[in-house]
């Protein structure tokens, strides 16, 4: 819960050429895709076992892949293809196919046909005259037949001129099946168009200014292990108390209650209050003692609340909330007291030592342990945060047209995360699952948050970017590993996986992280704690 801190184009069924979909019918499956995160240091780190399948925006980037396999079928005489410059990095192709090629594709069509119609009267493989067969076929299939070919036998040589360049899954015939119908019953010519995304072109602002960053990475003082110790040693004692329930008073600081919160919007002239899912939660256990972890206002509006009673009050999330689409938001929160607990502790001292952490005897040892324990995760999220702040300046420094393509993905990449997150702290319906991952609101996310899906791409785009101009180069033992590591943990949760799929997610990110290691021993690096 956010509460606390922690028209569609006709695909012709030419499936080498799959069209994507326009963004009014972005749908997501129950099975929600979380985006794509480079690693830290440690290549062990990475999994992928609960990750279908990371955003392949660096590979194609630095070196598009062809838009199809297909072995181009000759032809009897050369297209007519004027290619148009669109934004965006969008390649407009309007294609004429000459009657020689419509010709030769509507004879193999017949011949198909004659091989496979049984017509009356005509034993099997024995030629039937053409006039009898489009009767029996029917003028009309004949036709869509007749271009259906001509555009699966001509669309490869059509992008022959940019396919090194194009986008997976972008290809989108705009034209009409009805406007090609017509124009090749009309002149025995097709006409029609292709827009297709191609890769972007990354420039830098200084060129090269990549080798010589200069990051300040401000630290956040929860993360400095003497702090971190001692509140996870605060953790682990209330951990061991007895949670008794509180019958004759209200809630005070110290407690333990369980809550039924929801949020509304506070509307002005009267505009009908919106429900704030994001800020909902149910059965939410609450601790009175990390009050600095919720909204500001919210632990002092419920002290007092007793069990079975109902709280609202208005509040407004701060600008420096983590969950960027809350900042600055008013709420109306109703808070319902489910249960109400306070803790009956035992006394510090050895005895529970064991208890606190296995193997130690001593309290002191355990402090130790925890320390020690601590001065790791501090590094770690150390490392983290420097690769964050390395990612910031890239993105500041790199110029490039973002192809819709990549920014669709992108965000549903996104919004999937943000509806995982959602999932975790409250069960969603069926209702609120078709609600959420409706056309509508993915549209309105990827709008909202246009912004920060685009910084995320040219970040990504950096990154891919750095790793072909500095040559950069992943063993086949590293990849090897990991695509093992990664099989195992889709075979121990018995879950279905592509190897190859594996193997081509498992090459980006591990280039990912081998880039900013190459960044992070380029950089002047200072540390600054908040």
């Amino acid at each position: 819960m956010a509460l606390c801190t922690s028209s569609s184009p006709t695909s012709f069924h030419l499936k080498p050429f799959t069209i994507s979909p326009p963004i009014s019918s972005i749908s997501l499956p129950n099975s929600f895709k979380p985006t794509t995160r480079f690693p830290s240091r440690t290549h062990h780190q990475l999994s992928l076992s609960h990750s279908p399948r990371k955003l392949s925006i660096c590979a194609r980037a630095a070196a598009a892949p062809p838009v199809t396999e297909t072995v181009k079928d000759p032809l009897p005489a050369d297209l007519v293809v004027e290619e148009t410059q669109e934004p965006n990095c969008r390649i407009r192709l309007s294609v004429e196919v000459p009657p020689i090629v419509c010709d030769d594709c509507y004879k193999r069509v017949i011949n198909e046909f004659m091989k496979k119609a049984k017509v009356p009267g005509f034993r099997p493989g024995k030629k039937v005259p053409e006039s009898i067969l489009v009767s029996y076929i029917g003028k009309d299939n004949v036709k869509k037949a007749a271009v259906e070919a001509i555009l699966k036998r001509t669309l490869p040589h059509a992008m022959s001129s940019i396919e090194s360049r194009a986008l997976k899954d972008s290809i989108r015939i705009t034209s009409t099946f009805a406007e090609m119908e017509k124009t090749y019953s009309f002149s025995n010519t097709l006409r029609y168009d292709i827009i297709v995304d191609v890769a972007p072109e990354v420039k830098w602002v200084p060129e090269d200014g990549y080798k010589n960053l200069k990051v300040v990475v401000e630290l956040d003082n929860e993360i400095e292990a003497k702090t971190a110790a001692e509140r996870e040693l605060k953790r682990r004692y209330k951990a061991l108390s007895i949670m008794r329930i509180v019958t004759n008073r209200g809630l005070q600081i110290g407690d333990v209650t369980v809550l039924d919160i929801s949020a509304t919007t506070v509307e002005q002239d009267g505009a009908e209050a919106k429900n704030v899912l994001a800020a909902e939660s149910k059965g939410f256990q609450f601790d009175t003692e990390d009050g600095d972890r919720v909204v500001p206002g919210f632990l002092d509006a419920i002290i007092g609340i007793q069990g079975g009673e109902t709280k609202s009050f208005p509040l407004v999330f701060p600008d420096t909330w983590k969950q960027e689409d809350l900042r600055g938001l008013p709420c109306q929160f109703t808070v319902e007291c489910k249960e109400l607990f306070y803790r009956e502790l035992p006394e510090m001292n050895d005895a529970i030592a064991d208890k606190l952490f296995p193997g130690c005897t001593t309290i002191d040892q355990v402090k130790e342990s925890l320390l020690e324990r601590c001065i790791e995760l501090e590094q770690t999220a150390k490392d983290q945060a420097t690769d964050n702040a390395i990612l910031d300046q890239l993105r500041q420094m790199v110029q490039v047209e973002i192809p819709q393509t990549l920014f669709e993905e992108q965000g549903r990449q996104l919004y999937g995360a943000k509806l995982l997150q959602i999932q975790a702290n409250m069960k969603l319906n069926e209702e609120q699952i078709a609600t959420l991952s409706s056309p509508k609101a993915v549209r309105e996310y990827l709008e909202n948050q246009r912004e920060n899906i685009e910084n995320i791409i040219k970040q990504n785009l950096a990154v891919g970017d750095i790793f072909k101009r500095e040559n950069l180069q992943v063993s086949t033992d590293e990849i090897v590993k990991e695509v093992e590591s990664s099989v195992a943990e889709f075979k121990k949760h018995k879950q279905d996986y592509d190897e190859e799929s594996i193997q081509e997610q498992v090459q980006e990110v591990l280039e990912g992280a081998k880039v900013l290691e190459w960044l992070r021993e380029q950089a002047d690096i200072k540390y600054v704690t908040e």
